[in-house]
């Protein structure tokens, strides 16, 4: 059940789920995870989880492997694929780790199956886990090479019938350009799936895009910097874009 108080509104809804990159966990450092990072990320976690907010989770692992500089640097691809979704499950742990330090029962769950550490994918079991309040967070993409965390991303979040997709970024939106490059870059606040797979901008893959245009689901693009960003956000407040059709 929704939860809200006098200061903080009903969320806008009831289930989402949340990506953000390996790079995410990162902090400063150029490699690998930074825990103070990765505990801040567990509490505006945590603080979206208090409203009754049901929750996924899907972490890139390009801190650790990204699977196409491996294969540009002459590993066959699929290998490096693999290698990549096997990271994805080192930064779920992590997260998975954190969580549960500050009282939030979570679950890793994987496409790969390494039963010691993670639940297989069954989608009726994960959707009871939703429901009884636990986070989920979705490791090892879809199981298959040639598909991101952003594709994965997209399919876990239909298939678990989230309202939206939270892609959390180092800026508060989708922009025409590279904010960090260009000042005189326009932040959207609303946009058309069309439009970011005509304009090519950066906001998912295109076969992402795709996916969550021909479900109709929209994707909230916002800063993961920002502390309280995205608790904020589902209660309409902050900045953001907004992709939908």
């Amino acid at each position: 059940m929704l939860q809200a108080s006098e200061d903080q509104p009903a969320p806008a809804y009831k289930r989402v789920l949340l990506k953000i990159s390996g790079e995410a966990l990162m902090g400063d450092q150029g490699f690998g995870l930074h825990p103070p990072t990765v505990q801040r990320i567990a509490q505006e976690v945590k603080s979206v989880h208090e409203l009754g907010v049901e929750i996924c989770m899907v972490i890139g692992g390009g801190n650790i492997f990204r699977g196409l500089q491996g294969s540009a640097q002459g590993m066959e691809r699929t290998t490096a694929d693999y290698m990549g979704m096997l990271a994805t499950v080192m930064n779920a742990l992590a997260m998975q780790s954190a969580l549960e330090g500050i009282g939030v029962f979570t679950r890793v769950i994987s496409a790969i199956r390494m039963d010691e550490v993670c639940e297989p994918y069954i989608r009726r079991r994960a959707v009871r886990h939703l429901e009884k309040g636990r986070v989920c967070i979705f490791a090892a993409g879809t199981g298959n090479p040639y598909f991101t965390t952003d594709t994965a991303a997209t399919l876990r979040a239909n298939e678990m019938a989230c309202e939206a997709i939270f892609k959390g970024t180092k800026v508060d939106g989708v922009y025409d350009k590279d904010p960090v490059k260009h000042d005189d870059a326009v932040r959207y606040e609303n946009i058309t799936f069309d439009e970011c797979l005509a304009k090519r901008l950066k906001v998912m893959d295109a076969s992402a895009i795709a996916l969550a245009r021909d479900n109709n689901l929209p994707i909230i693009v916002f800063s993961l910097d920002e502390p309280g960003g995205f608790r904020g956000i589902l209660a309409g407040q902050g900045t953001y874009t907004r992709v939908q059709g």
